[in-house]
């Protein structure tokens, strides 16, 4: 992996809107080589994805696929982490969510703030009913 503070290259802007969640990760979820642990990222992409899949459906849904899943660069204790999520297609019951991930490094410190893309995934939800068996998305 590159050393993000210094390659400019991988700085980037946040994108334009709110993000849907916004962490930060703390000692507890690292993994053996002090980095934050991959299955922490993934569960808050997860989350990220889910609350725009349940605001579109309308109510519950359920994970049925993680269609891709790039670990971009390692996520460090103390980023400010911010997922956004965008729906990339509609079906009958299902909804594809894209959702990217950025870090915010150098907020704690005070001192000169850098912003890197570390992660992008893509998931499927399924609408489901209180018996947990798919329904119908309702029209917008």
């Amino acid at each position: 992996m590159n050393d993000t503070a210094s390659d400019p290259a991988l700085h980037v802007p946040l994108p334009e809107g709110q993000p849907v969640l916004r962490m930060v990760p703390m000692p507890s979820d690292t993994n053996h080589a002090g980095d934050i642990f991959g299955g922490w990222i993934m569960s808050q992409v997860d989350i990220a994805g889910s609350i725009s899949a349940i605001r579109r459906a309308r109510g519950r849904i359920a994970t049925v696929a993680v269609n891709s899943f790039v670990f971009k660069q390692p996520v460090m204790v103390g980023d400010l982490v911010s997922f956004y999520a965008d729906i990339l297609k509609v079906g009958r019951t299902s909804i594809t969510v894209n959702v990217t991930v950025y870090a915010q490094r150098g907020v704690r410190e005070g001192g000169e703030e850098i912003c890197i893309k570390v992660t992008e995934a893509v998931l499927t939800y399924v609408a489901i009913d209180d018996n947990r068996r798919p329904r119908v998305v309702p029209e917008e």
